[in-house]
């Protein structure tokens, strides 16, 4: 069973720890970033560790952004040794659910940007309802969804 809990001082270290794969150090950030910007943006924020039997075995930032207004998710990550046995969609389902709970503010749109080399991660995006919205940088492309 998959679980997400959020971060704190009992279990940050465990996401410090988590480890991608090296071809995959491009796409995404360290959770000791994201940590770090989840505590610059905390009055808008939610990290969470994805727990699988017990374990943490990802990491994931939920972040509003009062501006646009929008839900984002930033830096999603499996750990190497967790990879491929459905933990980041079961993990990304609850994320959708959390949001949908609007915790930070009210948005139906959720934000989020995906490297064009991580075709992996796009599919699972894309899986879930995420469609291209046109802008792109030099690496990334932001998907989104209007949640129902």
């Amino acid at each position: 069973m998959v679980e997400l809990r959020p971060i704190t001082e009992d279990n940050f270290v465990d996401a410090f720890n988590l480890a991608l794969a090296p071809e995959q150090e491009a796409f995404v950030s360290h959770p000791i970033r994201s940590l770090a910007q989840a505590y610059v943006y905390r009055d808008q924020c939610q990290p969470f560790g994805i727990y699988a039997d017990g374990k943490m075995v990802g990491y994931v930032l939920v972040i509003y952004d009062y501006d646009v207004p929008e839900y984002d998710i930033w830096h999603m990550v499996i750990d190497k040794s967790a990879q491929g046995r459905g933990y980041g969609g079961a993990a990304f389902d609850q994320v959708l659910a959390y949001i949908a709970t609007k915790p930070f503010g009210s948005s139906d749109r959720v934000a989020l940007t995906v490297n064009k080399d991580n075709p992996v991660a796009r599919r699972l995006y894309e899986s879930r309802g995420f469609v291209a919205t046109g802008w792109e940088d030099e690496e990334e492309v932001e998907l989104a969804l209007t949640l129902a």
